[in-house]
């Protein structure tokens, strides 16, 4: 926990550092075409493409050239890495990137903002080089979980009681650190009537949240919740939890949101789900890189925020249109 308090205080010590690169960094001569690259864990996913299509609907309304990059899985960091080299190469006016690793990328974004201006979106790095930095407050984001958790353990059994797990994606990924940071010291200090048993990291694919929720539920039949602190790991550990009939009984609150999830949702799979605004944050990165490229001056942090959805609210036109994103 004092690690992951530290890398949190590392991230936000980047940020408030960012007002001086700005300041340091000189304004991009304008020509016409401005081009500002985005650059996500993993382009595959829903998430991202959320992500991507307020960056793309961004570039068409102030007339940016947006590329859209990233790796095919949030694990290869390398691959980020070298996109990342890449696109700074390529002289543009500013980069958006939301790192897949806190550790491993802050030496490359320190490097990177060297040239450029860097705005940060969605998980943070080990660098004081973000000129500004747009997420969700995840700590926050994993306390909300820990309420939705109970809250639905109470109203299944009548009592804040009861074994629970966290099942994160992936070690060292700075969101995911702070979710599950969120979640363990919500639960400890206002559930003191549920106990975290089980607390596994897995390796970035739906499949194998699949297999762990399988093997949880052999190993660990007194569990009454779980906690899957992204869209990957909702997937999986929905799955798991679907195909053995135990919504009932064993209520998950997942972390962002896509067509399988929402479906677990409405079908009473999934007890929650927590979700953030990625529409937002590409959109607003892109922006916010395009104003720092002309010397305005920006916010260096900005809370996009995160909302529990539950069968109860799902339908509410915030909810729904937070579920349901454009994303052509």
């Amino acid at each position: 926990m004092t690690i992951l308090k530290s890398m949190t205080r590392r991230a936000l010590m980047g940020i408030a550092g960012a007002a001086m690169m700005t300041s340091m960094m000189p304004a991009a001569s304008f020509a016409q075409d401005v081009t500002i690259p985005i650059i996500v864990k993993d382009t595959t996913s829903f998430y991202w493409q959320i992500v991507l299509a307020g960056a793309r609907q961004a570039g068409k309304d102030l007339g940016v050239n947006v590329p859209e990059l990233g790796a095919q899985s949030e694990s290869d960091i390398n691959g980020q890495i070298s996109i990342l080299e890449n696109a700074v190469a390529g002289s543009p006016a500013a980069v958006v990137i939301s790192p897949t690793e806190f550790k491993a990328l802050g030496k490359p974004i320190d490097e990177a903002a060297k040239s450029v201006p860097i705005i940060g979106i969605d998980s943070g790095a080990d660098s004081q080089a973000f000129t500004s930095f747009l997420t969700t407050d995840n700590v926050q984001g994993g306390r909300i979980a820990a309420d939705g958790l109970a809250a639905a353990i109470k109203e299944a059994t009548g009592k804040e009681e009861g074994e629970v797990a966290i099942i994160t994606s992936l070690p060292g990924v700075g969101s995911l650190d702070q979710r599950r940071e969120g979640f363990l010291d919500q639960m400890k200090t206002k559930y003191p009537g549920i106990t975290v048993v089980v607390d596994r990291f897995a390796d970035g694919q739906a499949t194998t949240g699949l297999n762990m929720m399988t093997d949880l539920i052999t190993a660990n039949p007194n569990i009454v919740g779980v906690f899957a602190s992204n869209l990957i790991m909702a997937q999986g550990v929905g799955q798991a939890i679907a195909e053995n009939k135990l919504g009932d009984k064993i209520k998950v609150i997942g972390f962002d949101s896509d067509e399988k999830t929402v479906g677990f949702l409405k079908e009473g799979v999934l007890a929650g789900l927590v979700v953030q605004d990625p529409y937002r944050m590409g959109y607003d990165g892109v922006k916010t890189a395009l104003a720092v490229s002309k010397g305005e001056k920006v916010e260096t942090f900005v809370d996009t925020g995160a909302n529990l959805v539950t069968q109860a609210n799902m339908t509410e036109p915030k909810m729904d249109a937070l579920l349901n994103p454009k994303v052509n």
